[in-house]
């Protein structure tokens, strides 16, 4: 038996040797081995006239988590205008490249302080106001700005690597270079997986069964040409609203609007930013999200839903000593049941838009010390910007109620 067993060892390994020796000319033909190809094999070409499907399947999304009333709790955050990258108006080094050159050239840093706060809700959704791109051209309506923002593609991995779901890009400087611009700042983002959103786009979010509509558009005097009056982009608000609420539970408009500087909304014309906000309400618009200003604006609560009508900076590049560098991030919590909203608290976190008090190095953090945090809060409480807010909040929990 031992005897037998020793035979058919020897024979199995000559076998071996044999099939090798076959092989071998060829595998020494190959120009490259990978087991990343094995693990993850090339998906085949489509048939000869089908049509590639160029959108991937989406991730599933977290399921349910139900509370004790049985409903669904969605918390999602909201910063302002985020400006990253160098002005290709100024000549030499930018104020930004300085800074990621301290930074040992990671860009990440101007999340550092926030990560922890973007990663740990459902969605975070920022205004990126700027341009991706590795190539530009000015157009002759933009040669004469004094800004004019510009990064690399791969920055849009800064947002989804720190916990930014969402983006509008809806405002005065994603137009910068033009088409070629807005086109590679798009697939940028959608290279990156973030959900993006602009007048033509509603950007759409799932998250534990729970679809997010997310809808931008922008009000920016003096108006251009093609740019539409506050009368004619109610009533498309309105109407786009009407479409979101048929697939959405819950819906957000964002504008670009009011004036720069400004620390209160205007409502005459064309600005009509109280008008905007509070149709945008009465539309079916679960919570209403404004930035333009650089400047926080109070929160108004309009028919049981909120019109945040300044977030102000979040990251801003424009700038390494601005004369105010408040700024707040906003949190709602929408509970839902049986469909339906039934509650939606909110709070703030009172922030400056940077790590450091003497200059802007454009990483926004938390405030820490009472003193600035009071500062936010009574700026945003001031008599002088709530006199034309009749619903303008009496509060500003830092916590949750």
């Amino acid at each position: 038996m031992q005897k037998t067993l020793s035979v058919l060892l020897i024979l199995a390994m000559l076998l071996s040797l044999g099939l090798y020796a076959v092989y071998a000319e060829e595998w020494e033909d190959e120009v490259e081995f990978s087991f990343d190809a094995l693990i993850n094999p090339p998906t085949p070409a489509p048939p000869p006239g089908a049509t590639p499907n160029p959108t991937p399947e989406p991730s599933p999304t977290p399921e349910p988590i139900y509370q004790a009333d049985g409903s669904i709790e969605i918390t999602l955050t909201a910063v302002g205008d985020v400006t990253i990258g160098r002005n290709v108006q100024h000549k030499g080094t930018s104020i930004f490249e300085k800074e990621l050159k301290k930074q040992k050239n990671d860009p990440n840093f101007i999340f550092r302080n926030v990560k922890d706060i973007f990663e740990s809700d459902d969605l975070t959704i920022a205004n990126f106001e700027g341009v991706l791109a590795d190539t530009y051209t000015i157009p002759s309506s933009k040669k004469n700005n004094d800004f004019l923002f510009l990064a690399s593609p791969e920055y849009a991995q800064v947002l989804s690597g720190n916990g930014v779901e969402a983006v509008t890009m809806e405002n005065n400087h994603i137009g910068d270079f033009g088409e070629d611009g807005i086109n590679s700042t798009i697939a940028a983002m959608e290279n990156a997986g973030v959900v993006w959103s602009n007048k033509n786009h509603m950007g759409v979010y799932e998250v534990q069964g729970i679809r997010i509509g997310m809808l931008a558009y922008q009000i920016v005097p003096p108006l251009r040409s093609d740019e539409m009056q506050a009368d004619a982009l109610q009533a498309q608000v309105a109407s786009d609203i009407a479409k979101a609420k048929q697939t959405c539970d819950i819906v957000t408009v964002s504008f670009h609007w009011g004036k720069e500087l400004d620390y209160a909304p205007r409502d005459e014309s064309p600005y009509r930013q109280v008008t905007l906000g509070r149709a945008a309400i009465d539309a079916g618009a679960d919570l209403v999200l404004g930035h333009h200003s650089h400047r926080i604006n109070p929160i108004e609560e309009y028919n049981g839903r909120y019109i945040v009508y300044s977030l102000a900076n979040c990251s801003f590049a424009g700038n390494n000593k601005p004369s105010d560098m408040c700024t707040f991030i906003f949190q709602c919590k929408f509970r839902i049941r049986n469909g339906e909203i039934v509650d939606n608290p909110f709070r703030i976190i009172p922030c400056r838009i940077s790590s450091r008090k003497d200059y802007n190095d454009f990483a926004i953090t938390p405030y820490t010390e009472t003193e600035n945090i009071k500062t936010v809060i009574n700026t945003l409480s001031k008599k002088e910007n709530t006199k034309n807010l009749e619903y303008a909040v009496s509060t500003y929990p830092l916590e949750w109620e």
